[in-house]
């Protein structure tokens, strides 16, 4: 006898990037009907499947879900074991083959996720619909076997690609501190910097589950980093979130930068001529001129891939998030080595090159940043905050230009320009931005806000969110 499933029966919902939820709702029978359904909506049906995690406790055995359904329905699989996503998704773009890759990338420990690649790239959105429709029969498993023995040399090669395409002592003579926590990325940090010339200093390792968000960056990580930083004079300090395609860095002070301006100063060192970054991205990347031509997109790595795969962009073609997931969506040149494109999040990159900008330039990390133009962002976010009562306050001050300025940002002055990509962003007279959301993924408010100055991107952020809540 065989089950028939549908994604849609599930408690699992799809989010920016893959499918999150509680562990508990991520049961056997869900993860195999998750990948049933992927499967099963490929063209031709693929022999191969490639399968990686983070390290969360409940990841191996999601992941060995996963793989048992896909050894049911006759695709062999090979186990990567805990990796970083981008090394995942670049061997399923070079093996052209699929891959699905356990993780809730910074989301608290009881909860997790799925994601999924296609041999050509990321899951699209079109594909997650396909996939809800995709009534999935299934044979009953008694039992989920063991996981294989992991093959490493999916992890190898993509540690090889960054040595192999920057110079010997591109990072020679820095101090780098790597904040370990529980990225799956903490070892080959340190391999891929010192290959590259750094001394490296492990902090902060450990054996549970932490929720590092590199977008809202917890106020111990802060406490932390500076701690680090004033007492063993690193000329930078690194990390990444759970699955390693989001960077962390902090410059000399411990200071973590936003994931918007590491991406400015990413694509300037690769000489990028049109970069495409979500509508929430600090407008730094327009205000510095350095670049032919910017695509706004809506908020989520999809969305990044979709519009940096669309024609007649100029190359080299180049994303990134405010989270500071990274992506390269063509062919670059790095010295005279060249660097094949990998259109999804990617965490490393972007620390090798600001790292190494640095060095080339003899300059300090602060220094690099304070090359660019003085815009600042914040976010944060009102929990508990139902998506249908956060669309009809987005529709109730879209309606009313008056009650805009009153509950958004009463000091900034008149509306100046008004964007609806992705929810409510309104620019006001002052140059404050002020831009509403309602989560993706979650029963949140989300609130993003840039200023000329850091205080006053937090105080319109953190004074909007408290009117509303108030209201």
């Amino acid at each position: 006898s065989t089950l028939t499933s549908s994604l849609a029966n599930f408690g699992v919902k799809f989010g920016t990037s893959g499918a999150r939820g509680l562990v508990s709702d991520l049961t056997a029978d869900y993860c195999r009907t998750f990948t049933a359904a992927f499967l099963g909506i490929l063209e031709p049906g693929p022999k191969q499947l490639l399968v990686g995690h983070d390290l969360r406790a409940s990841s191996p055995a999601i992941a060995a879900n996963c793989i048992a359904a896909a050894e049911a329905a006759g695709v062999a699989c090979v186990y990567g074991g805990a990796l970083p996503t981008p090394a995942l998704a670049l061997a399923a773009l070079e093996q052209k083959c699929p891959a699905i890759m356990v993780t809730g990338s910074h989301i608290p420990d009881d909860r997790n996720g799925i994601k999924a690649y296609r041999p050509d790239g990321e899951i699209t959105k079109l594909d997650e619909q396909a996939m809800l429709r995709f009534e999935a029969e299934l044979p009953p498993v008694h039992s989920v076997p063991a996981l294989p023995a992991a093959m490493t040399g999916i992890t190898h090669r993509y540690a090889d690609r960054y040595v192999q395409a920057f110079a010997a002592d591109a990072l020679g003579g820095l101090r780098i501190g790597v904040y370990e926590h529980s990225t799956v990325m903490r070892d080959l940090l340190h391999e891929v910097l010192r290959a590259l010339g750094a001394e490296t200093t492990g902090l902060g390792r450990s054996e549970t589950f932490l929720p590092v968000d590199t977008e809202a960056v917890r106020p111990e990580d802060r406490r932390l980093a500076a701690t680090w930083a004033a007492r063993q004079q690193f000329d930078a300090i690194v990390s990444a979130d759970g699955d390693a395609d989001r960077p962390l860095v902090a410059d000399e002070h411990g200071q973590w930068l936003r994931g918007d301006v590491l991406g400015v100063l990413s694509a300037r060192e690769l000489g990028a001529r049109t970069v495409v970054t979500p509508v929430s991205s600090n407008t730094a990347v327009e205000k510095c001129g350095i670049f032919a031509h910017t695509v706004r997109t809506r908020i989520g790595s999809p969305f990044v891939i979709a519009a940096m795969s669309q024609p007649g962009l100029r190359a080299p073609v180049v994303g990134y998030e405010a989270n500071g997931g990274f992506l390269l969506g063509s062919g670059v040149t790095i010295g005279s080595r060249k660097l094949a494109a990998l259109p999804t999040r990617d965490a490393l990159l972007p620390i090798i090159l600001v790292l190494a900008a640095a060095r080339q330039r003899g300059c300090s990390m602060s220094d690099l940043v304070r090359g660019l133009p003085p815009r600042f962002t914040a976010s944060d976010r009102l929990q508990n905050y139902a998506s249908g009562r956060a669309q009809a306050l987005i529709e109730e001050l879209m309606a009313d230009p008056a009650k805009t300025c009153s509950a958004m940002a009463p000091e900034a002055g008149k509306i100046a320009a008004i964007d609806h990509t992705d929810g409510y962003r309104v620019t006001f007279a002052s140059g404050g931005i002020v831009h509403l959301r309602p989560s993706g993924n979650a029963p949140e408010l989300r609130c993003y806000a840039e200023a000329d100055t850091p205080e006053g991107a937090a105080t319109l952020c953190r004074t909007c969110l408290t009117r509303i809540a108030l209201s």
